[in-house]
Formats: C-alpha cells, structure tokens, sequence
C-alpha cells in the first residue's frame, strides 16, 4: 500500500458526487436485501404452510419441533463453505462467488413449492440447505469487495448501506410474504416471487460487477487511483498474499470480533427466525398482521441503522472521537440496548400488545448499531484479508445461528406461555452482554502488521544487493513514494 498525507489523497478525490464504487455498494445493497428476503421468506411462509386457510394450496401438519428443523435447516448449509469462501475470495475476488450465490439461491425458490408437494419437510429441507450453501459464498465476498471499493473515510457509510439491505429486504419480506400468503396465489408465490429477485439481479451483477478497481471497466482513473490510495489494501493484488492464520488465530482483536458476531447471531436470528411465532401464539395475531407488525422492528433498525453510520462518521472524521472508541461505543449500543429491552420484554404482562410490539421495536432497532461496530472491525484490523476473516467468523457465527430456532424448540415448550418464552429471551441477554464486554476489552480498529505480506527472503536479499552497488541511487529514491 501507498501512504500518502491526508491532503494528497482528498485532492484525489473525484468531483462527482456519485461514482463507480457507489454504483458497486448499490449493488451489493441489492444483494442483502434480496438474499435476506430469502432467508426470511421461510419464517412467515412456514406459518401459512401449516395454516388451514391456504386457499385450496397443500396444507402440511408439521409440529413445531419439525418447524424449527425446517427454519435452521438454512444455516446447516451456510456453515459449510464460509471459510473456503472466504479464503478463496480474498485470493481471487468476490464477483463469480457472488454471482453463484445468487443466482443457486434463485433457482432453489423456485424449486422449494414444487419440492415441499412431492417430498414434504425433508425436501424443503433439502433446498434450505442447498440455499444456505450457496449463501455462505455470499458474505465473505461481500466483505473482500468492500474492503477493496471503500475508501477509509467513506467505510461506515457505505458500508452500513450494503449490510442494511438485510433489514430492507427483511421488511419487505415479511410485510409482502403475509400478503401474498393470504391471497389466492398463496404460499408458493413467496418463494416464487423471491426466486425472479435473485436471478434478475445476477443478470445486472455480472454486466457491472467486479473484484476491484483494478479489475472494473467501467471506473475512471482518478476513482480508481483515489480509492486506491485511501482504502487500505495491497496493490499487491489477488491471489498472490498468502494468509497468515497463525497471525490471525492468535490475535484478540480478531477473537473479539468473532466472539461479538457470535453474540450478535444468537440473538438477532432468534428473534427473526421465531418473532412471527411468538405474534401468532402469544400475541394472537393473524397472518396478515403478522408480517406488518413483524416488519416493524426491522424497520426501526433499519432507519436507525443509517443514523448511527452518519453518526460514527461524524464522530470520527470531525476527529471527536477515534475510530475504535467509535467501534466500541456503537457495539455497546448494539448489543447492550437490545439486552436491557429484551430484560424489559420478558417482564412485560401478558395482553399488551402495543408495549410489545414497542419494546420489540426498540430491541431490534438499537441493533443496527452494529454494522459501524463488530461488522467492520474484519476491515479495520486488515483490509487484504477481510473476506477470510468474515468468512472464518460468519462460518462460527452461523452454528448460534442454527442453535436460535433449535434452542426455542428445546426450551419452549407451551408456545402460549409467556414464561416459556422468556427463557429465550435471558439466552440472548446473556449473550449478548459477554460476547460485547470482551469486544470492549480487546478490539482495536489499528491495521494489522500481518495484513501485509512480509517480502520473500529472494526480494529481500535483491534490494540489500542493489543498495551495496548503488549507494546513491537509493540515498536519493527516500521518500519516492510518500506523496
């Protein structure tokens, strides 16, 4: 990596207000909200499949312990390529990872109606987890591109706007899956509808989608050369840094960053993957009401999500706070705020339904915190390796993923009692309260020395040979590549 003086690199920056690395974060935004939609059209649609008013669609008498299966059967399949995703994305870049994660989940909605018809739960269990493998391509890429797009000053911006794609397309399932299920096209136009999504968008993706900048035939030279200059990764290129897993596997910054996306799963997945079943048994909602109050929460987190990204900029590049301070005070926000109003939640007397659906609203707004805490810290702490590292921590945090649905089916088991229910909720308060306190104790949001690759012993000893032939040489080429 070049340095250059703050200055040098803000003359760099082009004139337009819009440029190509913005048009790469829209359509990675895309890409979370499309993908997300998917993920969540299960969670309401598995309530329709199981209802009797399906409008003349298959009816499917599945307990609830076969339920939770069918919803963790996802994340089966999504821990399994996450770490050679993300290895094999921070060697080579993320497009074509990208595009077959897409384009896989598309083709398996629309295949799951037709599958859960002929082949009942195992079937769509079998699509979940073909759907979930080909998703866990999707985040380590995610990561590695950003890393190579996003200028440092612009990361908390930009990025949270490609992770809040997960909220948008979290809304819109669950506000559209309720509709769509309640009308005489019924539950399979969810997955259908969801289906056509994916693949549209991995049309657009493979015309204007790339690795990098240096990859991008669509970008300018000085946004190519200023992104370059400010983002914080090698010019060394793809496929030519090894990964130094020693390095990262005894780093505590790393472990922080692992244990806080663990806590961060837990707790928000068991909310998402079982919200809609604790609206319809313990606050008698319908399925209509269902998705559109469901949907509330994730819009408060997703509004607020990008108020805390302008925020902890602010903050930041004002020089008010610094960048890991910014870190750790927004993962507090993220995890402690839901585990004081989860606390609240679980106290809160049967029948009222307005408070709840309040308190819900506060536990999963204050959430989006963490797309400016833990999310970023993979970057923070090394830029060149970040799609292996999110890879590595979104692999480990998947398994919590799994345990959300799994862990309410072993604990509840009067889906109408309230008490039930907030044994659940204590799990992810616990959570999420130790996995942020050693995130405060040992995160740092400095660059890595092992983000670099260290020179060969053969370049090392070239350049001690040319320095002994040409003392002068080297005498006057200090300082040639500080701008």
């Amino acid at each position: 990596m070049v340095d250059c003086e703050p200055q040098d690199v803000a003359a760099l920056k082009p004139e337009r207000l819009l440029g190509m690395r913005h048009v790469m974060a829209f359509l990675m935004f895309l890409a979370t909200t499309v993908s997300y939609a998917t993920r969540v059209s299960m969670s309401v649609g598995i309530v329709a499949m199981t209802s009797n008013n399906s409008y003349g669609h298959p009816v499917f008498d599945w307990s609830r312990t076969t339920q939770d299966t069918v919803l963790s059967s996802f994340f089966w399949g999504y821990i399994i390529l996450q770490i050679p995703a993300g290895h094999i994305a921070g060697r080579f870049g993320g497009k074509y990872l990208m595009l077959a994660s897409m384009g896989i989940t598309g083709i398996v909605n629309l295949v799951l109606p037709i599958a859960a018809v002929k082949g009942d739960y195992m079937a769509v269990c079998g699509c979940r987890i073909i759907m979930g493998v080909s998703q866990g391509l999707l985040y380590p890429s995610l990561h590695g591109v950003i890393g190579q797009w996003v200028p440092i000053t612009e990361r908390s911006r930009l990025g949270t706007f490609v992770y809040a794609g997960a909220q948008l397309g979290t809304i819109i399932e669950l506000l559209t899956s309720g509709l769509l299920s309640a009308s005489s096209w019924g539950w399979p136009s969810v997955f259908y509808v969801a289906g056509i999504m994916c693949l549209g968008w991995s049309v657009i993706w493979i015309i204007l989608g790339d690795s990098s900048p240096a990859t991008s035939r669509w970008i300018s030279k000085k946004e190519r050369k200023y992104i370059e200059m400010n983002a914080g990764s090698s010019e060394l290129g793809h496929g030519k840094a090894p990964t130094p897993w020693g390095s990262i596997l005894t780093s505590l910054p790393f472990w922080a960053t692992l244990l806080a996306h663990c806590g961060q799963n837990l707790g928000f997945w068991t909310l998402l993957t079982e919200l809609p079943s604790y609206m319809k048994y313990v606050l008698n909602v319908d399925i209509k009401q269902n998705g559109q109050l469901s949907a509330l929460p994730y819009v408060a987190m997703y509004v607020l999500s990008f108020f805390f990204s302008w925020l902890a900029e602010f903050l930041v590049n004002r020089n008010i706070l610094r960048l890991v301070t910014s870190r750790k005070i927004f993962n507090s926000i993220a995890h402690w705020g839901p585990a004081v109003a989860l606390l609240g939640l679980s106290y809160l007397p049967g029948g009222n339904l307005s408070l709840a659906v309040i308190i819900l609203t506060i536990t999963v707004g204050l959430n989006g915190a963490h797309y400016v805490g833990f999310m970023l810290s993979h970057i923070d702490l090394s830029p060149n390796h970040a799609s292996t590292m999110m890879g590595f921590t979104n692999g480990i945090g998947a398994v919590f993923s799994i345990l959300a649905p799994l862990s309410v089916s072993f604990v509840v088991k009067d889906e109408t009692s309230a008490s039930d229910w907030r044994k659940v909720f204590f799990i992810s308060v616990a959570f999420y309260f130790l996995t942020n306190l050693f995130y405060l104790l040992f995160i740092t949001a400095d660059v890595q020395e092992w983000n670099e690759p260290k020179p060969s012993k053969t370049i090392e000893d070239g350049e001690k040979k040319s320095e002994e032939k040409n003392p002068e040489k080297t005498r006057n080429n200090v300082g040639e590549h500080k701008f």
